[in-house]
Formats: structure tokens, C-alpha cells, sequence
């Protein structure tokens, strides 16, 4: 009988198990010691390419020598350079490498008794800077020069190339044009080391002439007039800004004192004006004040005149009635009392009666008069309450204010006359008695004493 062997189910999308195979130990250390091998390699070619590659700094120039080099212009030479931060591999044991300094060089420049135009000799006092020249075309030269040798034999060697081209040029100038342009000076004497720099390899960066002196005197006589000319007019120029300041000084004080006077003048001509004017004024007010005193004693004088001659007539009819008509009515009573006396007792009755009656005939024969002589008789007292009122009246002072035709000071005037009659005006109102009318014989008096009765 077959038997059939049982397998289980296998999902075909489960992840497939990795099967692990046993690692060689010599497979091991061979991969290690390749890694060593490579790192070894790496770090020597490191060195290698160190110990060869040349990398020029800014200011030097490398000088790779050995072999012939072919030139840009088709020359061939037996060294190449290399500068301004450039590289270069150097091939072992066939070439050399050298380096250059291109860094500046102070020169200091001291030539004595150099014969300028003229045969004056000078002392010039200088200061220049140097450097190996950077164009390639100069840089050769120094090579061929300098290679090997320090910045002192360069600067030696320049040194003596520019006092030597100094004399060059001060030979062809006078000593005026070497002490007073000293530019001009400075630029021939570059233009002059040109060349002679160039030829060496090096480059003339800057030159400044610091002194121009000579054991003769003659800068110095030369100065003379100059400094003389120059104090002179500068003693000139202080004489003439003095005199000038002597003169604005002056005129100022001039201009000064006559704005003074003439502002005094003024002040007095004001003054004078002020007083005049003051005085017109006083003087006015003056008369004014005359005028208003004759004017005030002239209506006192007036109100005193009239009112004398109201008291004049008052007394006259005061004196009547108290005196004339009461003698009168005396005399008559006398008369009939005469007769009454003569009369028996019977008739002294009759007879009284007869004297009232005669009475009051004769008071009512005087008619609208009885009562104006009533008052006549008492017009004194009447009169002097008046007068008492207008006493009580005082004026001290009194400011007239005229329009310029004098109406202010008549109106001022009238003042006492129109206080008595408004006194009078008062009385007539009161009593119905017009005094003035009764003494002026007016009938109005009499018309107003009929409407009060």
C-alpha cells in the first residue's frame, strides 16, 4: 500500500527566512588588511603630494629650476615662476624650488655736495620704497639678479642705483626749482631710476624728498629777500589793517557823536514842545478858571442884586401891611370906637358888629389881595427860609467842559438866578402864592391866589 507523506501549507507572500552560510576567517583578515593597505597608501600620497605640491604665497614668487621650460612667447628657459597664490607640483629629484621675496624695501637716500644747474651743491635728503617688480616680464631680471640673496643686497643695490640717478636729475635743475617744487623734483627723479629699476627687476613704489639743504648759504640768501619781502608785507599789511581799524574806529566814534547830537536835538526840540504845549494848556485852563470865578462872582453878584430888590419890595409891602393898613383899620376903629364910646352900653354890640363888618368889608374890598397881604406881612420869614436854602449851597470846585463858544461857562452862571426862582417855583407851588408876581404887580399873582381860594 502507498503511503503519502504529509506537507504542511505554505503561504506563498510570507518572507523568505535568510540563510546564513558560515563567514572564512582568512576572508576576514584579507579585507582588514586591504583597509590597512589603502589608509597606509592614502596617508603616504598625502605626504608625498605635501612634500611636492608648492603653493606660492602673495607676496613671494616661487622659482621652480631644473629642466628647460617653454616660455608663453615661445622661449624656453630654464626656470619657471610661479606667484600671486598659484601652485605647482615640483618633480622629484629633477627640479628645484626657490623662493623670492616680493615684500617692500624702505630705502633711505642721503646724497651730499650733489651739484645741482648752476654748480651749487646740495644736500638731499630722501626716502623711497622698493619691491621686486610683479610683472613677469621684470620679475626676470630680478630672478637672474636676486635669486639667492637677501633683501640687503637688493636694497644696496638700489640705494646706489637712485642716489646715482638723483645726482642725475639735480644736475639739470637749479636749487630754486629743487627747494620749491619738490613734486616736480620727486617725479623726474623716478621717471629717471625707471629704467635702471626695471632692468634690475624691481619697482619704485614711492620717493619723497624730505630735505633740501646746502652748506653755502645759498637756500638761504635766496630766502632772505623772500622772508624780508614777506615781513615786510606782512608788517605793511598790519600797518594798513591798524590804520584801517584807526579810521572805521574813528568814523564810527563820528557817526556816533553826531546820532548823539542829533537824537539830543530831537529830545530838546520834543521837550520844548511838550513845555509850550504844557503851558498852552495851563494857560488855558487858566483863563478858563478866571472865566468860570468872574462868571461865578458875576451871577453871585446878580442873585444878591436881585434878591436884594425882591427884599427891597418885601419890606416895602411888608412896611404896608404891617405899618399903612393896619393904621388904617386902627384909625377907623378909633373912630367908631369914638363913637361907640359916645353910644350908650346898648349900642356897643351894634357897634362891635359894625367894626367886624367894616372888617370884613375891608378885607373883602382888598379882594384877591387879603391873602397876598397876609403873606407880605409874613414875607420875611418866608424870605429868609429861601435864603437859608441857598446858603446851605456850596461849590468848591467846578470843572467847565466848553464846546469853544462859551455857552458852558454862561450856563455855569446862570445857575444862581435859576436856584432862586426854582426856590420861588417851589413856594408859588406850595401856597399858590407867587411872590415874584406880587411884587413885580403882575396879575398873575392875583390869578393864582383866585384858583388856590
Amino acid at each position: 500500500m502507498q503511503q503519502y507523506g504529509y506537507q504542511p501549507y505554505q503561504d506563498p507572500y510570507a518572507p523568505v527566512q535568510a540563510q546564513q552560510f558560515p563567514i572564512d576567517p582568512s576572508i576576514l583578515w584579507m579585507v582588514v588588511g586591504a583597509a590597512i593597505v589603502i589608509a597606509i597608501g592614502t596617508l603616504v600620497l598625502i605626504q608625498i603630494v605635501k612634500q611636492f605640491l608648492y603653493v606660492a604665497q602673495p607676496n613671494e614668487a616661487l622659482v621652480f629650476s631644473g629642466k628647460r621650460y617653454k616660455m608663453e612667447d615661445g622661449t624656453e628657459l630654464g626656470y619657471r615662476i610661479v606667484k600671486g597664490g598659484h601652485r605647482a607640483f615640483r618633480i622629484p629629484i629633477l627640479e628645484k624650488v626657490d623662493r623670492l621675496d616680493m615684500t617692500i624695501i624702505p630705502i633711505d637716500i642721503v646724497v651730499e655736495n650733489a651739484y645741482s644747474r648752476g654748480n651749487i651743491p646740495l644736500q638731499i635728503h630722501a626716502i623711497a620704497n622698493v619691491k621686486v617688480h610683479g610683472d613677469l616680464r621684470w620679475i626676470r631680471n630680478a630672478v637672474e639678479r636676486f635669486l639667492g640673496r637677501g633683501q640687503r643686497d637688493i636694497q644696496v643695490v638700489a640705494q646706489q642705483t637712485l642716489e646715482g640717478a638723483l645726482r642725475e636729475v639735480l644736475a639739470q635743475l637749479s636749487p630754486e626749482e629743487v627747494n620749491t617744487d619738490r613734486l616736480k623734483f620727486a617725479e623726474k627723479l623716478i621717471h629717471a631710476a625707471e629704467d635702471d629699476l626695471q632692468k634690475l627687476g624691481l619697482a619704485l613704489d614711492t620717493l619723497k624728498i624730505q630735505s633740501v639743504s646746502d652748506q653755502t648759504g645759498y637756500l638761504d640768501s635766496i630766502g632772505r629777500p623772500v622772508i624780508a619781502a614777506a615781513l615786510r608785507d606782512a608788517e605793511n599789511a598790519e600797518s594798513q589793517a591798524a590804520q584801517e581799524t584807526q579810521q572805521a574806529q574813528a568814523e564810527a566814534t563820528r557817526r556816533a557823536e553826531v546820532a548823539r547830537a542829533t537824537a539830543q536835538m530831537v529830545i530838546q526840540q520834543k521837550q520844548n514842545q511838550l513845555r509850550t504845549l504844557k503851558a498852552n494848556l495851563e494857560g488855558e485852563a487858566q483863563a478858563v478858571e478866571r472865566e468860570a470865578e468872574a462868571a461865578a462872582k458875576t451871577a453871585r453878584a446878580m442873585a444878591e442884586r436881585q434878591l436884594q430888590e425882591v427884599r427891597a419890595a418885601l419890606e416895602g409891602r411888608r412896611l404896608q401891611a404891617e405899618v399903612v393898613i393896619p393904621a388904617e383899620f386902627q384909625r377907623q376903629a378909633q373912630q367908631i370906637l369914638a363913637k361907640g364910646a359916645a353910644a350908650p352900653t346898648a349900642e356897643n354890640g351894634a357897634a362891635a358888629a359894625e367894626i367886624l363888618a367894616l372888617m370884613s368889608d375891608a378885607w373883602q374890598s382888598m379882594g384877591p389881595q387879603a391873602r397876598e397881604i397876609y403873606v407880605i406881612q409874613h414875607l420875611e420869614e418866608i424870605v429868609g427860609t429861601v435864603v437859608r436854602s441857598l446858603e446851605n449851597v456850596s461849590v468848591d470846585e467846578v470843572n467847565v467842559l466848553d464846546q469853544g463858544d462859551g455857552s458852558a461857562l454862561a450856563s455855569y452862571a446862570a445857575t444862581y438866578p435859576k436856584m432862586v426862582a426854582a426856590v420861588m417855583s417851589a413856594l408859588r407851588e406850595t401856597t399858590g402864592v407867587d411872590v415874584p408876581a406880587i411884587l413885580g404887580g403882575d396879575g398873575r399873582g392875583n390869578g393864582a391866589s383866585q384858583g388856590r381860594a
